[in-house]
């Protein structure tokens, strides 16, 4: 229970630490909020054909005092910062600079897009996971096993970005076929389908992005099981049963099944956030999913400081909370298992 508490305690300081040390970064690198307004001003100016002289040299000092005041800019850079962890502890992340909105309301919005990638992407990984890693335990060191460990191989090794582009290649358009759309999580006309109609073009838009992050997302879950059951296989009460003449299948579902799971349920909250924080991010640039990903991403390229610490500070505190998690479903699942002193009992 100390143990615990401690690491709950420790997400203060951690969490504390990762924005301090974003925060400073992105405050020292060049080409701010302001110098990205004042380029908007300028290609705005540029479109109506007048002067860019008229919009900005004459008035520069005056636009980017302005600019400074009107994004928080003229204070000390620890003000700014005492401001902002102020009101991120009552999940208050200010207003976009540049889309007009609050940040939370962004992040709701666009929370059910990653929501819907990421969880559809995990049921599917653990769907192929657990079945082919139970398979290559039992069939260790066969025809079977070496070559499924050569494609998990190849499938772990290629960047996530890449599959989702050969897939768009040959199914969506490309040099191939079109049987996907290319970009978007609906079709412009879903509000007018019926009900199976929107759940058809819901599927049919997730396909190849959840296809892109199962495939490279299963190898390391499929080790998982078949070391967790090749573990325990060897084990002496797994040998008793094969002796009082139970059956393989009812050993391997009934006894095997239940112990060596331990390690892939209390993995869960690790993928969960993996899947939806991490991996998915660039799958929604690639396939256009208004997602957190791509919400983030934008607001990097816009300096849009609110929602880029925003959204750090919500990743990385679920991200902790999870891992704190991850560590109590392996006491809740094996009481046997302390972490204080890593002792088992």
């Amino acid at each position: 229970m100390s143990y615990i508490l401690k690491r709950f305690l420790l997400i203060i300081p951690t969490l504390f630490s990762i924005i301090l040390l974003n925060f400073l970064i992105l405050h020292l690198v060049p080409g701010g909020p302001v110098e990205q307004m004042l380029h908007r001003i300028e290609h705005a100016a540029q479109e109506r054909g007048g002067s860019v002289s008229t919009a900005l040299d004459l008035e520069q000092d005056t636009v980017i005092k302005e600019l400074n005041r009107q994004f928080g800019l003229d204070q000390p850079l620890w003000k700014r910062f005492y401001t902002m962890i102020k009101q991120y502890l009552s999940f208050d992340f200010g207003k976009s600079y540049f889309r007009g909105d609050y940040v939370t309301t962004l992040l709701l919005k666009s929370l059910p897009v990653s929501l819907s990638l990421g969880l559809w992407s995990m049921v599917f990984m653990y769907g192929v996971a657990i079945p082919l890693g139970i398979q290559k335990a039992v069939r260790n060191g066969s025809y079977f096993d070496f070559w499924t460990s050569i494609f998990m191989i190849l499938s772990y090794a290629i960047p996530t970005f890449l599959f989702a582009l050969l897939l768009m290649i040959f199914f969506a358009g490309g040099s191939f076929f079109s049987y996907f759309p290319i970009q978007g999580l609906f079709s412009w006309d879903w509000g007018t389908l019926s009900l199976w109609g929107k759940i058809k073009d819901y599927v049919w838009h997730l396909v190849l992005p959840v296809s892109a992050q199962v495939l490279t997302g299963f190898a390391v879950l499929t080790l998982l099981t078949k070391n967790a059951f090749l573990e325990e296989l060897s084990k002496q009460y797994v040998v008793a049963a094969h002796a009082f003449g139970f059956k393989p299948r009812t050993i391997l579902f009934k006894h095997i099944f239940r112990n060596a799971m331990i390690v892939m349920m209390a993995h869960l909250p690790l993928t969960l956030f993996h899947v939806l924080f991490s991996g998915s991010f660039l799958l929604e640039m690639i396939f256009s999913l208004e997602g957190i990903g791509l919400l983030s991403y934008e607001a990097i390229g816009n300096r849009d400081y609110p929602i880029i610490f925003g959204s750090l500070y919500l990743f990385t505190l679920i991200g902790l909370v999870l891992h704190v998690i991850s560590d109590l479903l392996y006491t809740w699942i094996d009481p046997r298992i302390h972490f204080e002193g890593n002792k088992t009992s």
